[in-house]
């Protein structure tokens, strides 16, 4: 065997390890990159459920609110205290949660 030929038969002999090397770092990096885009679609749905749950208590109690104002308008509804306790805690929250809401917005901001 001559010299060159060792020399390319070393070559090949190393080259083989590093091709399937590379090919096995390539599966990898495909395999994270799907996990990655799979993840943040799922972020992005989780963001849109947060944002409708958080509308959808604004709505629950905008309703309250309407209902109580309305049955305390009634001349024979008799509304006691607990329609009115109820009515101001309802209202606090819904400030409470609208204060915190822009507070996240202001510290997403900056």
């Amino acid at each position: 065997m001559d010299l060159t030929t060792f020399v390319h038969a070393l070559v090949l002999a190393m080259s083989i390890p590093s091709g399937i090397t590379g090919f096995c770092f390539w599966l990898l990096e495909r395999r994270m990159e799907k996990r990655e885009k799979e993840r943040v679609k799922k972020e992005a749905v989780r963001e849109k459920q947060e944002f409708l749950i958080v509308k959808s208590i604004g709505a629950a109690i905008s309703l309250g609110e309407a209902t109580a104002e309305a049955v305390a308008r009634i001349p024979d509804s008799h509304c006691n205290g607990d329609m009115h306790k109820a009515l101001e805690y309802a209202r606090e929250v819904k400030h409470e949660q609208k204060d915190f809401l822009t507070q996240q917005g202001i510290e997403a901001i900056y």
